[in-house]
């Protein structure tokens, strides 16, 4: 069975990443990772995860939780910069 760690390194992902979907999500860290190393093989999953964090740009810049807004970009401009397949 695969470590956590060893998926993220396969799919390309850092533990912020799940993390954040794990929180927008409400699910926990140890099924998000799983989760979104399925999403990342497409382009549509890479969609939801794009969607999932601009949501939680959004949320924070709403609660004026700036810090955690700027945070959020890193992680999605990371995510995109490892993920560049085209939105539809």
């Amino acid at each position: 069975m695969l470590a956590m760690r060893d998926c993220l390194d396969y799919c390309d992902l850092t533990e912020d990443t799940v993390s954040l979907f794990a929180e927008h999500e409400h699910i926990p860290e140890e099924i998000a990772g799983p989760l979104i190393c399925g999403l990342v093989q497409t382009d549509d999953g890479v969609e939801v995860l794009c969607a999932c964090l601009s949501d939680l740009v959004s949320d924070a810049i709403t609660h004026g939780a700036l810090e955690k807004a700027q945070h959020v970009l890193q992680v999605y401009a990371e995510f995109r910069a490892t993920h560049p397949q085209t939105l539809h």
